[in-house]
């Protein structure tokens, strides 16, 4: 009697871990959990990704749906200056794992002969930090970081020296403006746009001779000109399919049967209505028959036995001819218009 009921304990007991276990399995397979680094979990869904910030020497990793660095900084309550750096830049978008690295500006002191520049920066690259504070920076220049020996004064702010080396040639990077082109898209419907190519700046390298008068630049000459990346140009598509009047439609269609473009289809249907209403047996006296009123109406048999009630064999015919005498249908509707028939 006592066996029996240690066994069912022990039954239930069992019985009631392995539920437990599967109901834990099953909130976890369901519910995957981040955390934080102070331990907080984080709840997580579908279609997000694992963001790792790194600020100053700590680390935060995070959950998002895709979003730009700036809206997960600005959701992980991570605050910026103006002089603060952040890589990637803030409106790169997050579409997958990312590390985005914070550098925080801090002060630095420039020393040029017996000028003092300060400036707030994130950069550790002593020229840099010299074309921050405004300085020019000359061929042969070089830079000394000093001690701060009075650290009431400088306070934490690292101490560059530049050293001037008497210079005379001056090199400098600078961007090429790319251009925008613009490209008509006849099968796009008018007033639709897109962006086909996305423009980038090319870059080129100057170098200059300078001209001092008391240790103070006066003049400088353009020396070489040098390209390291052409522009790249921008391309912009403009839809300029117009809309096809209801009673064109029919005609319109037979025109891209036959081998019409979108962008021809307007010419091509101004002048075969100007010529014959699109109307397949239209005859005239002088012996011009069909829609393109050939002369004689016989000639369109070369592109087809059905040429006299085909419409389609018609205007192929017609595209022909328009191409060869004219160079195409919208040279040929200018004729048109120039002189009442074509």
């Amino acid at each position: 009697m006592r066996l029996n009921f240690r066994f069912k304990y022990m039954l239930t007991a069992l019985l009631l871990m392995v539920a437990s276990v599967g109901f834990a399995w099953k909130t976890f397979a369901h519910h995957e959990l981040a955390y934080a680094d102070d331990g907080t979990p984080i709840q997580t869904v579908a279609d997000e990704y694992f963001v790792t910030i790194y600020d100053q020497g700590t680390t935060l990793t995070v959950k998002t749906g895709t979003a730009t660095v700036a809206e997960v900084l600005e959701r992980s309550e991570i605050q910026l200056v103006e002089t603060d750096l952040v890589e990637p830049a803030l409106d790169a978008v997050i579409e997958g794992d990312y590390n985005i690295n914070i550098y925080r500006a801090r002060p630095a002191i420039v020393l040029d002969g017996v000028e003092k520049h300060y400036v707030m920066t994130a950069s550790y690259d002593p020229e840099q930090i010299a074309r921050e504070a405004g300085l020019t920076i000359y061929d042969g220049d070089e830079f000394v970081q000093e001690f701060n020996g009075n650290f009431l004064q400088a306070g934490a702010a690292s101490t560059y020296r530049l050293v001037r080396n008497g210079g005379r040639s001056l090199t400098t990077e600078e961007s090429i403006p790319y251009t925008t082109e613009t490209r008509l898209d006849y099968n796009l419907p008018k007033g639709e746009t897109y962006l086909e190519q996305a423009g980038e700046e090319g870059k080129k390298t100057l170098l200059y001779k300078i001209e001092f008068q008391n240790n103070v630049e006066v003049k400088r000459e353009l020396v070489s000109e040098e390209i390291k990346k052409q522009p790249v140009t921008e391309i912009m598509v403009v839809g300029a399919k117009k809309a096809i009047a209801p009673e064109r439609a029919k005609c319109a269609e037979w025109a891209r049967q036959a081998g019409v473009s979108e962008g021809d289809l307007q010419a091509a249907l101004d002048l075969i209505y100007h010529e014959s209403g699109c109307r397949v047996d239209a005859a005239n006296p002088s012996g011009a028959y069909g829609i393109p009123q050939a002369l004689p109406g016989s000639k369109m048999s070369t592109y087809g036995a059905d040429w006299e009630t085909n419409p389609v064999t018609q205007i192929k015919w017609m595209a022909h001819y328009v191409t060869a005498r004219y160079g195409g249908w919208n040279q040929a509707m200018a004729y048109w218009w120039k002189h009442g028939w074509y």
